[in-house]
């Protein structure tokens, strides 16, 4: 709770699944705003109970693909405000972004619809700054009647109806869940980013809602890369050059040994088991379109619930 003690005119929504970990710290950085909702996909451990004990109001809703269950919440759930901030359960407002929350929805002559947020990622215990990871910025804060999600990819982007500013504090994602359960989310992953590739490959992708646009918006310019240079990159040349660019050229060393972990996990080993599993695919006959996304939808919960942190584009 920030020092003033002031409850800001702010809903804010956060999805959940399996993420006793991590929830008490996330509610913990939201106490000031006038309500919280937890939308759980049904956990199997103390999620529900750690959010109703500190006065969240929880509700269960099936898990399709984060898109769907942000946009079920956001028509469904008994909103009181006009602003709403939405939130992974392993995500964190420090407190002078609280304050400069507070200071801009306070602001009457403000006529922005949303704002982008800074994403800050901690990682054993330290931010990483460098390596292309910061800043990335995300919608995160909007009126409720001008934002719902689409789909691009495997990953879901808000679709804003209206101009956005930008917020200068960042938030901070810093998942307490022990690395088995990173590399275990990653794998499959993995499996939805080659299923997604291939796919592509066999005919126009029907999941993307961005149009990717080299200067546009950082997540237009992403898209444009992907489709245009990343896609056409040789599968198992992928992961040195990402590899090279984030962790030599984007200066990842300087991050330490928790920014060597990370871009040889992340960077390396992630992009090469993508680009395995993409030779596997094309070895074999890949299921129809239609029914590669029902499986895709429902492993993509299976693996982070209803929200296990942002899915981290390849080109950061």
């Amino acid at each position: 709770m920030p020092s003033t003690q002031i409850r800001a005119p702010l809903s804010v929504l956060i999805l959940a699944r399996n993420e006793q970990a991590n929830i008490a710290a996330c509610l913990g950085s939201v106490a000031w705003a006038s309500e919280v909702f937890v939308v759980d996909s049904f956990s199997t451990d103390a999620t529900v109970e750690i959010a109703e004990s500190v006065g969240a109001k929880t509700y269960r809703h099936t898990f399709e693909n984060c898109a769907s269950q942000w946009n079920w919440a956001l028509n469904n759930l008994p909103f009181s405000n006009e602003w709403v901030l939405v939130l992974d359960a392993d995500e964190r407002i420090p407190q002078a972004l609280v304050e400069e929350i507070i200071r801009t929805l306070a602001n009457p002559m403000q006529t922005y619809s949303g704002y982008y947020l800074r994403f800050r990622l901690w990682f054993m215990g330290r931010w990483l700054r460098h390596g292309g990871l910061y800043p990335t910025w995300i919608v995160r804060l909007f009126k409720r009647s001008a934002g719902r999600f689409g789909r691009h990819g495997i990953s879901e982007h808000l679709i804003l109806n209206g101009r956005a500013g930008y917020l200068q504090c960042p938030f901070e994602h810093c998942d307490a869940k022990p690395l088995a359960d990173w590399i275990q989310r990653h794998n499959r992953y993995a499996e939805l980013e080659a299923e997604e590739y291939v796919r592509g490959r066999l005919g126009p992708s029907q999941t993307r809602s961005i149009v990717g646009r080299f200067w546009g918006s950082q997540a237009e310019r992403k898209q444009w890369i992907k489709l245009h240079a990343w896609n056409r990159t040789p599968p198992l040349l992928r992961p040195f050059l990402l590899f090279l660019r984030n962790y030599i050229l984007k200066a990842g060393f300087l991050d330490g040994k928790a920014g060597f972990i990370y871009h040889v996990l992340w960077s390396f080993w992630y992009q090469f088991l993508i680009s395995v599993k993409i030779i596997e695919q094309q070895r074999g006959e890949i299921k129809a379109p239609a029914a590669a996304m029902t499986l895709s939808d429902r492993a993509h919960g299976e693996v982070s619930g209803a929200a296990g942190g942002p899915h981290e584009d390849v080109i950061p």
